[in-house]
């Protein structure tokens, strides 16, 4: 199985993991900010080419998506890296963090939660086998201009009709056996994320989740992992929908860069940590003091 991937920069790593209508072209201007200053690599899926795309769909799932992310890094040889993944990519990317909780040094969980919540369940993958079935029989040219007017990607074309159309053209160009595969093997039949919610109780990666306010069924699971994972935390983003980090570039690259700087540091950790850190210090402070009032 061959993964295409494409790198930028020098640095320390991060792996981005792109969503279910679009391909490493995705993170263009994610890959432009942070070359600057680490190494970024950017691959496309298993049945997004020029990424291998099996006419099985024995060769799918949402299990060996994550394993992909494993072996993207094992074959550039790393061990570490950051993680942003998008969408199907972020579902991927936390369950990586679960999953090789030594590869993941900070994830970034962007439009994380599609077909989550339990109110969502029977429509998701209904609507996901049924896009699968046409896609097989019509092709990716008669699916791609509906797809790509889907109410996920409204905002995106209100806010940058120039971009919308670059996606559109993009995803013209996907393989509609790889993604129709990938919706029956990889959307329809996942598991919510709220049924990994002991697992994710015992996270120890940094976690930061991006959301718009507007993506109703992913701000309700970002808040549920907020609640859940203990070194996670939430930037919602105003007036913004599911391709966030397409709909609010700056932004969304602001935040990113933020949260990766904060925990390069040593400074990103949930509040128990902080507390237990507050106490120590508090009681080397007594200890201190009480010594020093010993002294003759």
């Amino acid at each position: 199985m061959k993964l295409y991937f494409e790198e930028y920069g020098r640095g320390y790593p991060i792996i981005f993991v792109h969503e279910f209508e679009s391909d490493l072209h995705s993170w263009e201007a994610q890959i432009r900010y942070f070359s600057r200053s680490y190494r970024c690599i950017a691959y496309n899926a298993r049945g997004y080419p020029p990424s291998d795309a099996p006419d099985s769909p024995a060769a799918y799932g949402w299990e060996i998506a994550v394993h992909d992310i494993d072996a993207v890094m094992r074959g550039l040889s790393i061990s570490r890296a950051h993680v942003v993944g998008s969408s199907m990519g972020a579902y991927a990317a936390l369950l990586f963090g679960l999953w090789y909780r030594e590869g993941a040094s900070a994830i970034v969980a962007a439009g994380a939660g599609l077909g989550s919540p339990a109110s969502d369940r029977e429509n998701w993958s209904r609507n996901a086998t049924a896009l699968a079935r046409t896609l097989a029989a019509r092709g990716i040219d008669a699916m791609a201009e509906k797809m790509a007017g889907h109410s996920t990607r409204i905002r995106l074309k209100h806010k940058d009709p120039k971009g919308w159309q670059d996606f559109a053209e993009r995803l013209k160009q996907h393989s509609a056996r790889g993604m129709s595969n990938t919706l029956l093997q990889c959307q329809a039949v996942r598991p919510s994320l709220y049924d990994f919610r002991d697992q994710f109780s015992q996270m120890k990666a940094p976690v930061l989740l991006a959301v718009g306010d507007e993506d109703d069924p992913c701000l309700d699971t970002s808040l549920m992992l907020k609640s859940t994972i203990p070194s996670a935390g939430i930037w919602v983003c105003p007036n913004t929908g599911h391709a966030i980090n397409l709909e609010e570039p700056a932004a969304f690259n602001v935040q990113v860069e933020r949260f990766f700087s904060t925990v390069e540091r040593g400074g990103w950790g949930h509040f128990d940590q902080l507390r237990q850190s507050v106490s120590r210090h508090e009681n080397s402070t007594a200890a201190g003091l009480t010594f020093d009032g010993a002294l003759p």
